[in-house]
């Protein structure tokens, strides 16, 4: 992989349009892959775009589109793969506009790396290589290398190495000629293990390796969240850069890291709502999701989006200010039901308002969203009047829940006073002979549970 701190580096994007996918869908995917590549420092030199009825199966392109790629990067060798189109292939040379598309001279021999917006096979990752000259990665890989760079806790850290590896083992190839290792012991005869399958066997033992680290640490995770079982917990969800860390911040007054860019947030961080609600809600921020998002991925953070199963409400953040934000939402509605979350209850709220245009644009975008989503909140994270009425809003949803209920705390039971004060909201307190006689509203489970607590059935 590129290592941008060693200087500059520039990249040619390459994407085909398939006949089940629209133009604006299309255009709305390799926009995504320009941000993709800023995220890493990459700067985008130029696109190289095809419509085709499948991609080539040796080279993604045909071999117009080729001869136009190795232009643009000014290297590679002339092979087979590059005169692989087949008969009947349709090159369409032309832009959007149906006229004749300039080759990029301006960019020859000063690109690095070419970012294809599809999964690549080994086979075709090689081809290109060898065609261009250059390091050829496809979507899932700049994905994983983004998330590799982002990853900040041990959890993350882990995670994203497992789907890395997965990525990695069926693209291993032979290095080389007499490279196969001998047996070692005694009697030992032939050829042994080639490094091929040593890499392999080593990359599998990794990988049980870290799936047995991030076991042990989901028990710790799912400790702290048996802790938060009885608090009303709101988990922000929803597409990479929607606001959803800004949106925390504002919520919950924490420094959570803040970037104008994909995947800054990889890790779920819990914090309280501000100014307190009684009964105390906590805000989650998750990590975000993304069009065509590595399977492996999914599955291997699922104990961070667990967070998101158990929340007892989802705040769907979509960035209104942006042209393709349907089916960003519609992405991350896909997303949490393939995790299991499609049940969880749902607040949409659509972020980022005040980026629609000047405020004309902002009041007609309003009010069309709220035609088409009666029930969702249209808002700016950046505002604290609209940060103040979505807070009022989550105190709300919480509070059809809460009963009033009574609980009788013993004077030599005096250190569940904060558990009753972080779970309920106290209305009254009355001292008597038996005890502190605490009026309350709170969830009926809340007050199930501080009664077993009370009589020391159930530890705190």
């Amino acid at each position: 992989m590129f290592d941008t701190a060693e200087g500059p580096v520039r990249a040619v994007l390459v994407a085909v349009q398939l006949p089940d996918v629209d133009a604006v869908a299309f255009r709305s995917s390799v926009a995504e892959l320009g941000r993709l590549a800023r995220t890493l420092g990459v700067e985008v030199a130029g696109e190289v775009v095809q419509r085709r009825a499948a991609l080539h199966p040796g080279t993604v392109l045909g071999k117009g589109k080729i001869a136009e790629l190795r232009r643009m990067v000014g290297g590679g060798e002339a092979g087979e793969a590059g005169e692989g189109a087949e008969d009947g292939d349709e090159d369409e040379e032309q832009n959007e506009d149906g006229e004749e598309k300039e080759v990029g001279e301006a960019v020859r021999g000063e690109v690095q790396a070419v970012l294809v917006d599809h999964e690549l096979t080994p086979s075709q990752a090689r081809n290109l290589e060898k065609l261009t000259g250059v390091e050829v990665m496809d979507r899932t890989s700049v994905i994983l290398e983004i998330f590799r760079r982002h990853s900040r806790s041990r959890a993350a850290k882990a995670q994203v190495e497992i789907v890395r590896l997965q990525y990695l083992v069926p693209r291993l190839r032979e290095q080389g000629k007499g490279r196969d290792r001998q047996r070692g012991g005694i009697g030992g005869k032939g050829a042994g293990e080639s490094s091929l399958e040593l890499d392999r066997r080593k990359i599998r033992d990794r990988i049980a390796e870290l799936g047995r680290e991030i076991e042990s640490m989901a028990e710790e995770q799912r400790t702290q969240r048996a802790r938060r079982r009885d608090m009303s917990r709101v988990a922000l969800c929803g597409y990479t850069n929607a606001g959803k860390s800004t949106l925390m911040r504002a919520l919950t007054g924490s420094e959570v890291y803040v970037a104008d860019k994909l995947f800054a947030t990889l890790d779920t961080t819990v914090r309280t709502l501000v100014p307190p609600a009684r009964p105390r809600i906590l805000v989650s921020d998750t990590v975000g999701f993304i069009d065509k998002l590595p399977h492996g991925l999914v599955a291997s953070f699922k104990s961070t989006l667990d967070e998101t199963l158990e929340a007892g409400l989802l705040a769907h953040v979509v960035d209104a200010s942006d042209p393709g934000f349907e089916r960003q939402l519609q992405v991350t509605v896909e997303i949490l039901d393939e995790i299991g979350a499609g049940e969880v209850p749902r607040m949409l709220i659509f972020n980022k308002v005040d980026r629609v245009g000047d405020g004309s644009s902002e009041e007609a975008a309003r009010a069309a969203l709220l035609a088409r989503w009666p029930d969702a909140v249209v808002m700016s994270a950046r505002r604290e009047a609209d940060v103040a009425a979505l807070r009022e809003r989550l105190i709300a949803f919480f509070a059809r829940d809460l009963v009033e209920g009574e609980v009788l705390l013993p004077y030599d039971r005096q250190s569940l006073r904060g558990e009753i004060f972080a779970v309920c909201d106290v209305l009254e307190e009355r001292y008597e002979d038996d005890g502190i006689h605490v009026r309350v509203r709170a969830h009926p489970s809340s007050l199930e549970r501080l009664a077993r607590l009370v009589a020391g059935t159930v530890s705190a």
